[in-house]
């Protein structure tokens, strides 16, 4: 019997089917169910979305485990405070639980972001001095002059950090709370007037404006 009539080894893959030949694989054509061509390039179902740039940034301030007491024991969840802002004049701040962090923190992200604010600026620090109180927490934040940078703690570097503000002096004065001075300073921004909207600038702009008058009716009368 001739060696050409021998039957080729059969390859069997370990799930039990034929191991299929290089050639056939090469020439074989994948099809759909209502029987057209695919092409290999798109077999994917899901096309993933091309990832522009973020429009915020976001920022996990601290994250704790926390229980709660039930008829059946103790259950054990995690709670993260979570900042976002878009290093311009927006932030939020938000805090949620979850059974596991991952989950906590994007519940905190999806709140951060409802509950942002938009607050005045003046150059690259804030507009004037501003004292806020959230329960027992109480914080201090100062205008500086350009160069200083950000003097302050850990919570309110944070949330500062993903603003425009470039320069600022703080100080924590109350309680060491994160989530109270994480409001504190959500509270002292909003709470930014700027520099038109002052009650002397406004006396300023009305003498400006009288002295204006009046120098323009010495001119009349001495034209007349």
């Amino acid at each position: 019997m001739p060696e050409t009539d021998k039957k080729a080894p059969r390859v069997i893959n370990k799930s039990g089917t034929l191991k299929m030949e290089d050639k056939v694989a090469a020439t074989r054509q994948t099809r759909d169910i209502s029987g057209k061509k695919m092409n290999r390039r798109n077999r994917r179902d899901r096309v993933r979305a091309e990832a522009g740039p973020k429009e915020f940034d976001e920022i996990t301030i601290a994250v704790d485990r926390v229980s709660r007491t039930v008829a059946g024991g103790r259950r054990m969840r995690f709670k993260a405070l979570v900042a976002v802002g878009n290093h311009k004049n927006k932030v939020g701040v938000g805090v949620a639980k979850g059974n596991d962090v991952t989950t906590a923190v994007n519940k905190a992200v999806s709140k951060a972001k409802k509950a942002m604010i938009t607050f005045n600026m003046d150059g690259e620090t804030i507009c004037h001095e501003s004292r806020t109180k959230v329960t027992g927490a109480d914080v201090l934040m100062k205008p500086a002059a350009p160069g200083t940078g950000i003097i302050a703690g850990g919570t309110v570097r944070s949330i500062i950090g993903l603003t425009g503000v470039k320069n600022l002096i703080s100080k924590s004065l109350g309680s060491t709370n994160k989530v109270n001075i994480a409001y504190a300073v959500i509270d002292g921004l909003k709470s930014q007037v700027p520099r038109s909207g002052w009650i002397g600038a406004k006396a300023d702009k009305a003498a400006t404006k009288t002295e204006k008058s009046a120098a323009k009716k010495s001119t009349k009368k001495e034209t007349k």
